[in-house]
C-alpha cells in the first residue's frame, strides 16, 4: 500500500493543474482501495458550505451542484466533528441525508475522512461501497494519509484562486508571506519580470569567439553603469553601509568572478548567451542547494545579474514600465536591489516578492528606506496581479489584492490614523520619557545600519542598547579586517558619544548566517550560534575586540555584550581574551578602559545562574524574542507554530518578572530588547516589572515613550500584578487591550484585524 500511495502522491503532484489533480487523485484512489465511489467536497468559507467538487462513482452531473451545510448528512458530520466516520450500513445512520442528483442510495459502506491544514478544516474526502463492507484499518489509515496530502495542495489552490473559484481576477484575494518591513500601503501591483530567461538560452557553437568575449564584456559594462546609477539614486537616502550591497553586485561583475568563468566556456565552444546561462545556472544551483538562507540569497542575486547581462547580450527590451504608478506595489517573483533603485522612490509604497527572507539585501535596504515590504509570498499567481489594485500590510504579512470598497476604506483610515499619530508625537519626542508620577524609563535605540538616519535622535534616547556588529559582516564577501572594523565602530561610538552604546559580539548561526562562512545544521536555532562560535573561533573574536577597544579610545561609551551564553564558563573564557585583547593594545601604546561587559539573557539555563553571572559582569540585556522562542519551544521562523510564538506568554511574563526581582536584589542592572520592548503595552509591563531600560527599532520609540509619558509607575505596577494572574496569552493580550483603551492608550497598538 505504502508503494501505492507512493504513486498517487507522484502523479498528483504531476498534474497540469489542480482539476486534474483531484480528478486522478479520486481515480487512483477508488482503484487502490478497490470500491465503488471516491468523492471530494470542498468547504467553501463564503457559502459556509460543503460542495461536491470531484467523483468518480456518483453521477457527475452533481458535480458543483450538490452542497450541503456543515453538520447536515454523512459528509457534514465528518466536517463537524472532525474525525473519520465509518459505517457499514450508511443509510441507517440518523444523519443519513439521501441526494437525488448523486444516485448514492445504491451505495451502502461510507468511509469519510476530513481534509484539515493547520487546524483549517478544508473538506472531506469520502469513498463508499455498494454491498456492506466495514472498511478496515489499512483502509482508514490510507484514506487519511491521502488526505493529509491533498490539505497543502488545497490550501495553496485556495490562496491562490486556482481551484475555479471566483477570487481571481473579479474578486478580493489574500495572500500571506513574511513580514519583511512595517508598514501599511494602498496603491496598484507592477509585477516586474526578469530581464531574460536563462533557462531558454540555445546551445550554439560561435564562429567568432572574440566577437562573442567581445560583445559579454560590452554586456557587463552596460550591466555595470546601470548598477551604478542605481546605487546613485539610493545614495541619499541608505547609508554607506547599504550602498556596500551595490559593490558586491560590482564585485560578482568583475573578472575574477562570473565574468572570468563565462570567457573560458566561450573558449571551450558555446557562444556569449549560452557560455552566461550555463555558467549562472551552475552558480546558482549550488548556492540553491545549501541549506542556508543567506547563500540562498546570494543565489538571487546572481541570477539577477546574469538576467540582467543576458538581456543586453539579446538586445532585448528591458520589461519594465517607463512610468510608474503615482502609488507603486512593486511585485516580482526575486526583488533585488537593483531593482528597487529603478523606481522613484516617491512612487515606491512597498514591496512584495515570491522569494526571499527578512535576511535578504532588498529587506536591509527596504527597512532602512521605510517601504512596507512584505516577502516568501509562495503562493502569488503573478501573471494574474499587474495593474491590480491592491493593499498590502507589512505589519501582519499579508497583500490583499481587488480589495472590496469597506477593506480599502479600512485600510486608508488606518494609514491616515498612523500618520496622523506620527505628527502628534512627534511633538513630544525631544521630551524625557518620564511617567508622570517622575519616573525615569531610559529608552534606547537598536541599531546596525543607517548610523546616519538613526544619529539624528541622539537627543531623544538613552543610547544604543543593541548594536548588531553582524549586520556589517553579512553584507561584504569576508571577514572583515581590524581596520575596517575600527572605523566602522568608531563611526557609532563617536554619533552617539557621550551615550553609551552596547555592541554585541559577532551573533552568527540560527537564522543569520555568512555568506563566506556557512554553517549547515539539522536544527540551528539549537547548535552553533553566538558566543559558541566566536569561542570557538579565538581569530575572529579577538580581532573583533581589538577592534571595538581601539574604536572607543578617548570616547569611553563602549559596552560589549555576549551573546547565547549558557554557562559561567563561557563568560570567563571571553573576558579572558577581553584582557589579552587590552594587554596587547597596552604593548602597542594604544591604552583602554575596560568596557562594562553585560550577558545577554536568552538561554533559559541562565535564568538559573544569574547569581554566580552577576559576579563576572556589569550588566544584563534580556533578548526576549529568543527567550521566548526558546522557553516555548517554538521556531518563530517557522509559519507552522508561529501562532504558538507570543511574547505575552505567562511563562514568559512571569520569567521576566522574576528577572527583574532577582538583578534587582544582586545589585546588577537589567534592560530588555527586543519586540516586546518595543510594542507599547509590552513596554509598560516591563516598566513595572523593574527593567532599568528597554532598546527597540527607532520606529516603535514614539509610541513606547507616549505610553510612558502617560501612565504612572505605580499604574504598570498594578497591571504587572493583574496580569500575572493569568493563565494563557490570549486572556494576557485582552487584559493590556482593555487596559491600555482604559487609559486611552488604544490608539499606540497595532491595527486589529
Amino acid at each position: 500500500m505504502l508503494e501505492v500511495l507512493r504513486r498517487i502522491i507522484l502523479e498528483v503532484n504531476g498534474a497540469r493543474n489542480l482539476d486534474a489533480a483531484l480528478s486522478t487523485m479520486v481515480r487512483r484512489i477508488r482503484k487502490a482501495m478497490r470500491t465503488d465511489v471516491c468523492s471530494f467536497y470542498l468547504f467553501d468559507a463564503d457559502l459556509d458550505r460543503l460542495v461536491l467538487m470531484e467523483t468518480i462513482g456518483l453521477r457527475t452531473q452533481a458535480v458543483g451542484q450538490v452542497t450541503l451545510p456543515v453538520g447536515e448528512g454523512l459528509v457534514g458530520l465528518v466536517a463537524q466533528r472532525e474525525e473519520p466516520l465509518n459505517l457499514e450500513d450508511a443509510q441507517s445512520h440518523a444523519h443519513f441525508r439521501y441526494f437525488e442528483a448523486t444516485g448514492e442510495e445504491r451505495y451502502s459502506s461510507f468511509l469519510g475522512v476530513p481534509i484539515i491544514h493547520q487546524r483549517r478544516m478544508l473538506g472531506v474526502l469520502v469513498v463508499q461501497q455498494s454491498e456492506k463492507r466495514r472498511y478496515d484499518e489499512a483502509d482508514e489509515a490510507f484514506l487519511v494519509t491521502m488526505a493529509a496530502q491533498l490539505a497543502g495542495v488545497l490550501a495553496h489552490a485556495l490562496a491562490t484562486g486556482s481551484l475555479n473559484r471566483p477570487t481571481l481576477p473579479g474578486g478580493q484575494a489574500t495572500f500571506t508571506g513574511v513580514a519583511a518591513s512595517p508598514g501599511m500601503a494602498i496603491g496598484e501591483a507592477v509585477v516586474i519580470a526578469p530581464p531574460a530567461d536563462l533557462n531558454s538560452v540555445p546551445d550554439l557553437i560561435p564562429t567568432d569567439m572574440d566577437y562573442e568575449i567581445e560583445r559579454l564584456q560590452e554586456a557587463i559594462g552596460k550591466v555595470r553603469d546601470e548598477i551604478r546609477s542605481a546605487g546613485e539614486r539610493l545614495a541619499n537616502r541608505i547609508s554607506s553601509q547599504e550602498l556596500a550591497l551595490f559593490d558586491v553586485y560590482q564585485q560578482m561583475l568583475g573578472e575574477a568572478a562570473l565574468s572570468q568563468e563565462v570567457v573560458k566556456r566561450i573558449r571551450e565552444g558555446q557562444w556569449a548567451p549560452g557560455a552566461l546561462a550555463d555558467v549562472v545556472r551552475r552558480h546558482v544551483q549550488y548556492l540553491e542547494r545549501v541549506d542556508d538562507d543567506y547563500l540562498r540569497e546570494r543565489a538571487a542575486d546572481v541570477r539577477d545579474l546574469g538576467r540582467r547581462v543576458l538581456a543586453h547580450l539579446q538586445e532585448g527590451a528591458r520589461s519594465t514600465p517607463d512610468v510608474y504608478p503615482e502609488s507603486t506595489i512593486l511585485v516580482g517573483d526575486e526583488i533585488s536591489v537593483a531593482m528597487l533603485g529603478e523606481v522613484p522612490r516617491e512612487r515606491l509604497a512597498g514591496l512584495v516578492s515570491v522569494r526571499g527572507s527578512s535576511t535578504s539585501h532588498v529587506a536591509i535596504v527596504a527597512r532602512a528606506m521605510g517601504i512596507p515590504t512584505v516577502l516568501g509570498m509562495v503562493d502569488l499567481p503573478l501573471p494574474r496581479l499587474n495593474g491590480a489594485r491592491a493593499v498590502l500590510d507589512g505589519h501582519r504579512g499579508r497583500l490583499f489584492v481587488r480589495p472590496s470598497e469597506e477593506l480599502e476604506s479600512r485600510y486608508q483610515s488606518m494609514i491616515d490614523e498612523e500618520r496622523a499619530l506620527s505628527e502628534v508625537l512627534e511633538h513630544e519626542q525631544d521630551q524625557p520619557s518620564r511617567t508622570p508620577d517622575g519616573h525615569d524609563m531610559p529608552l534606547m535605540v537598536n541599531t546596525g545600519l543607517a548610523v546616519d538616519a538613526v544619529a539624528s535622535l541622539k537627543s531623544r534616547i538613552g543610547g544604543v542598547g543593541l548594536y548588531r556588529t553582524e549586520v556589517p559582516f553579512m553584507i561584504t564577501e569576508r571577514f572583515p579586517g581590524e581596520q575596517e572594523q575600527t572605523r566602522l565602530y568608531r563611526e557609532q561610538l563617536e554619533g552617539f558619544s557621550p551615550l553609551p552604546v552596547v555592541m554585541r559580539t559577532l551573533d552568527i548561526g540560527g537564522d543569520k548566517d555568512l555568506p563566506y562562512f556557512p554553517i549547515d545544521e539539522a536544527n540551528p536555532f539549537l547548535g552553533w550560534r553566538g558566543i559558541r562560535v566566536t569561542l570557538d573561533h579565538p581569530e575572529v573574536l579577538m580581532v573583533q575586540l581589538r577592534a571595538m577597544l581601539r574604536a572607543s579610545q578617548g570616547l569611553d561609551n563602549l559596552q560589549v555584550l555576549l551573546p547565547m551564553v549558557t554557562n559561567v564558563g563561557e563568560v570567563d573564557d571571553a573576558l579572558r581574551l577581553l584582557e589579552r585583547a587590552i594587554s596587547e593594545l597596552g604593548e602597542e601604546g594604544v591604552v583602554v578602559a575596560r568596557p562594562r561587559v553585560g550577558v545577554m539573557i536568552e538561554v533559559p539555563a541562565t535564568l538559573y545562574q544569574l547569581e554566580a553571572l552577576a559576579k563576572r559582569v556589569d550588566f544584563f540585556s534580556v533578548g526576549s524574542n529568543d527567550l521566548t522562542q526558546y522557553l516555548l519551544a517554538v521556531d518563530r521562523n517557522n509559519p507552522r507554530v508561529a501562532e504558538l510564538y507570543d511574547a505575552c506568554h505567562p511563562a514568559v511574563l512571569s520569567a521576566l518578572a522574576r528577572l527583574a526581582a532577582e538583578s534587582r536584589a544582586l545589585g546588577v542592572p537589567a534592560s530588555v530588547c527586543g519586540e516586546l520592548a518595543g510594542d507599547p503595552a509590552g513596554a509598560l509591563l516591563l516598566m513595572g516589572m523593574g527593567f532599568e531600560a528597554l532598546s527597540m527599532n527607532a520606529p516603535s520609540l514614539p509610541k513606547v515613550r507616549a505610553a510612558v509619558r502617560r501612565v504612572t509607575l505605580e499604574a504598570a505596577k498594578q497591571l504587572v500584578e493583574d496580569t500575572l494572574r493569568l493563565d494563557c496569552p490570549l486572556a494576557v493580550r485582552r487584559h493590556l487591550d482593555d487596559r491600555m483603551g482604559e487609559w486611552q492608550l488604544g490608539h499606540l497598538l497595532p491595527p486589529k484585524d
